[in-house]
């Protein structure tokens, strides 16, 4: 595990961190609350998939003394006069921008709100940044630095072969990585219009605690101890390459503060299985630990695939592992175990955060093409 610390130095004292609220996010601002001496400020819409329990158990431990340390700004980056607020009280040196609409089946419904979040919130939030930049004494100015989080989905689908790098050209299939490709651009953008000191990180599906219950793994876990139908997706074929979610903090921290301005870098996590394969592994590991009398995976239903459902990712992390020395700790058995004792744990939080947001569990994006 990265040490935040032995990264930040004494030069790096306010930390902005947007979409802290959500599942990434969350795990970054708890990484630099327990690790580093910085200030950190959470800068969150309140989304449907926002939650700060994970954060509030950390502000509580008296022992890291970190509550002094720790502001939240309710902001929607879409709204620009909040953004450029947010962005005079935070006074960040360093920027890591997470806030993002994530769900590609929700992206499939309501394709507005990713525009208006990951675009125009983007722009806003690069625009409120560069004021704040410019306006800095020359020494907080040479040290600042602007993270940008995005995805592999912004590079498409790959056929049975190949992996995605640095150099694979874009080709987004959904709203929403069409939103997040829009992001990348504009961020790579004002760094070579305006030099703005930016890094670009594209990383595969994350996975591990405190991820909201409507992303592939959880709902697996959920439905299954629930004795539900499980659904797969098509014939569950399609393959992703998953990244357990410390892993990805590792990778954030070495790139935003041990990497080349401008560069990007795509962040893997060697852990490629097709979605049968990671349904499989979850009922397996739940027929060992919470046993019943038949196997839960005769509780998978395949149902109608997703539109435009991406039939493969997998990253290439050479450039990452061999500039800066990360690697990922947790193979795909390790975290996925991790996972689903987390969830299995912690079945109150899930039920709560499904009430609060209004998700009870049911398909979304299961709208049928149109043709034209």
């Amino acid at each position: 595990m990265i040490d935040p610390a032995s990264l930040l130095g004494e030069s790096c004292d306010r930390i902005l961190v947007t979409g802290g609220a959500g599942f990434i996010g969350g795990a970054l601002v708890r990484r630099l609350l327990r690790y580093s001496n910085a200030k950190v400020l959470n800068l969150d819409k309140c989304g449907y998939a926002s939650d700060q329990k994970s954060i509030e158990q950390l502000l509580m431990m008296p022992e890291l003394s970190c509550r002094a340390r720790y502001e939240f700004l309710p902001v929607d980056l879409f709204d620009i006069d909040a953004t450029n607020k947010a962005i005079e009280r935070a006074n960040p040196d360093l920027v890591f921008h997470l806030a993002a609409e994530s769900h590609v089946d929700r992206s499939i419904d309501t394709p507005n709100v990713f525009l208006e979040s990951n675009v125009i919130g983007t722009f806003n939030l690069l625009q409120a940044v560069r004021n704040h930049w410019e306006s800095l004494p020359d020494d907080r100015q040479s040290r600042f630095r602007f993270h940008h989080i995005s995805t592999d989905e912004v590079f498409g689908s790959l056929d049975s072969s190949g992996r995605f790098n640095e150099s694979t050209s874009y080709d987004p299939r959904s709203p929403y990585s069409a939103s997040k490709a829009a992001s990348d651009h504009l961020v790579n953008a004002w760094h070579h219009t305006y030099g703005l000191p930016v890094i670009l990180t594209n990383c595969s599906n994350n996975y591990g605690p405190w991820q909201f219950p409507e992303k592939l793994i959880p709902v697996v876990i959920l439905k299954a101890i629930a004795g539900e139908e499980i659904p797969l997706y098509g014939d569950g074929e399609n393959v992703r390459d998953w990244l357990y979610v410390e892993d990805h903090i590792d990778a954030l921290l070495l790139a935003a503060l041990k990497g080349d301005l401008g560069r990007s870098y795509c962040v893997g996590g060697y852990g490629e299985r097709t979605n049968e394969q990671v349904v499989q592994e979850i009922c397996k590991i739940l027929d060992k630990k919470k046993p019943k009398t038949s196997p839960y995976f005769k509780q998978v239903k395949k149902v109608r695939d997703r539109p435009g459902h991406d039939r493969r990712y997998s990253i290439d992390a050479t450039r990452i592992s061999n500039e800066l020395g990360w690697h990922p700790s947790f193979d795909f058995q390790k975290g996925l175990s991790i996972t689903v004792d987390w969830y299995l744990s912690n079945l109150d939080w899930c039920i709560q955060v499904c009430k609060t947001s209004g998700y009870s569990g049911e398909r979304i994006g299961n709208s049928p093409r149109k043709h034209i």
